[in-house]
Parts: structure tokens; sequence; C-alpha cells
């Protein structure tokens, strides 16, 4: 869970450069009759944003009875993602905000589609506003789905409000049984409330980061199992754990919950694993 650079767009000037499009002149109209309603509602999601309460806010399924939830659809899906729609540039911006490429829900996968954080089946007022759509990788926009939060731990953290890259919740610990493996999972930070930790840990849930940590950091012990096992023939234990040390904090720079970071301190911490648990097959 990655933070993301807040996109510089005006939610109004945004809406109502997608839709001027309309060649239907009634259409046309309905759509930027409401424009100033997309932009209060802007400014109401970016508050309850702010606060964390984005449970909050009021579904919507048209807007003011002008316009209907297909047509507030058809805005994002036919003038803001086609590559010569009016809207196009604006999501591109969006898309490349994330940095290096990596989806900041998972901080793994890579960016390939924008994610509306409510989604836009039961908000559809929110459809093209720029504080709702975060560039995410596929399986975490899929993951997500299309439910609204019911509950204040239920809240997305949001990649432009919420920061939570700097203070470590995720931990990991090496399972010692046969082939060396790590687990993952939430640990409440002390610093923050209730409700953030709760957030954190219903994210991680939905999105299934322990397996996917898990598999990934699979990989990575069985590539690293002939290095480890040249430094301790050759050095022994405290010379693997040097080295776990050093790519922990190679990797921390990073990010303190990134996985891989996690992975190398939950190996490091592990007297089995660095006394040979790297071998067992």
């Amino acid at each position: 869970m990655l933070s993301v650079d807040r996109p510089n767009f005006c939610a109004k000037a945004a809406y109502l450069l997608c839709v001027s499009s309309a060649s239907n002149p009634g259409l046309k109209r309905r759509l930027t009759n409401v424009a100033q309603r997309i932009a209060d509602v802007a400014d109401e999601y970016a508050a309850c944003a702010m606060a964390g309460q984005l449970h909050d806010l009021p579904t919507s399924h048209d807007v003011s009875g002008v316009v209907s939830k297909e047509e507030m659809v058809a805005v994002y899906e036919d003038r803001m993602v086609p590559l010569r729609s009016p809207g196009r540039r604006i999501y591109d911006t969006i898309i490349g905000l994330p940095k290096g490429g990596i989806c900041p829900f998972c901080a793994h996968g890579l960016v390939s589609t924008l994610d509306h954080v409510m989604p836009k089946a039961h908000f559809c007022e929110l459809a093209v506003t720029p504080d709702n759509l975060v560039g995410a990788c596929r399986d975490c926009n899929d993951s997500k789905g299309a439910t609204a939060p019911t509950s204040p731990e239920e809240v997305p953290v949001h990649p432009y409000f919420d920061e939570v890259s700097g203070k470590r919740w995720l931990d990991a610990r090496v399972v010692e049984d046969g082939v060396a493996a790590v687990v993952f999972r939430v640990v409440a930070v002390d610093a923050w409330d209730d409700n953030l930790n709760k957030r954190i840990k219903h994210q991680f849930d939905v999105l299934n980061l322990g397996r996917l940590y898990a598999l990934q950091a699979a990989t990575e012990i069985s590539g690293l199992a002939p290095k480890m096992a040249g430094i301790y023939n050759k050095l022994g234990t405290e010379a693997v754990q040097r080295e776990l040390l050093e790519l922990r904090d190679s990797w921390a720079r990073l990010g303190v919950n990134r996985w891989q970071a996690a992975t190398f301190r939950a190996l490091a911490g592990s007297e089995w694993y660095c006394a040979g648990g790297f071998r067992c097959e």
C-alpha cells in the first residue's frame, strides 16, 4: 500500500472536458447542467477521504434525476478511456502517477488500468472524478470489485489521502519445517488509530496479499538458496545473516512494507534458516 501524488485536476473542469464531445444536443445539455453537482460531490468525497470516512458518502444511481447511471458510466468508458476521447489526457496522467508503475494497492503488480476507489456502479457521480481514480494492477482492480464500504474498517486505504508507508505494519515469519517458507500478516501500529489499523488489515485480506507475497517469497527463497549455501560453506552462519540484513536494508529503502524487506527481515531473524535451513528439500 503505497502513497501516490494526488492528481492536479479540477473535478468540474475534468468532467466538462469529458462531456465536451457529446454530439447529441439534448444529452450534452443535460450532462453540462449537472457539472456543478459533480463538483460538489467531488468536494464532499475529498473531505470524507481525508477523514477516512468514505463509508459515509451516500450512494448515487443517477445525477440529480437528470443524468442516469448508465449515462455517467458512459462518460468514463466512452469519453475518458478511449485513446482519442477528450478525457484521455486525464486518464493517461492519472495512470502514470504511481512511482515506477507499481500498483499502490499491492505494492507489487504493474499498473495497467484505473481503479475507481468508490465503485462507479454505486457512486456514478464519481465516475470521472480524478480523486476517485487510481492507477492499479488488473488483479487489485478485479479483487476490489464493485463492493461499497458499509463500515469504517471497510474503507479502502486511499493512495492519495492515507499515508501508511512510514510505519511498519507488514510482518513475516519463517516456517521452519522442511522447505523454508515465509508467511505474512498485518501488525497494528500503535501510533495510528484503531480504525486505520483495521482498514489496512481489511484491505490486506480483500486483496489476498498474504498469498501473493508468500508465493513471491517462495520463488525468492528458492533462487537465493545456492548463494546462501556458498556463503555458509565459506564463512558460516553469521555471514549468512549479514547478507540477509543487507538485502533487508536495501529493499527497506524502497519501503519498509515491501514484501521483499519483510522476507529478508524474517530470514535474517531465523537462526534455523541462517544455520542451513536454506538447504532443506
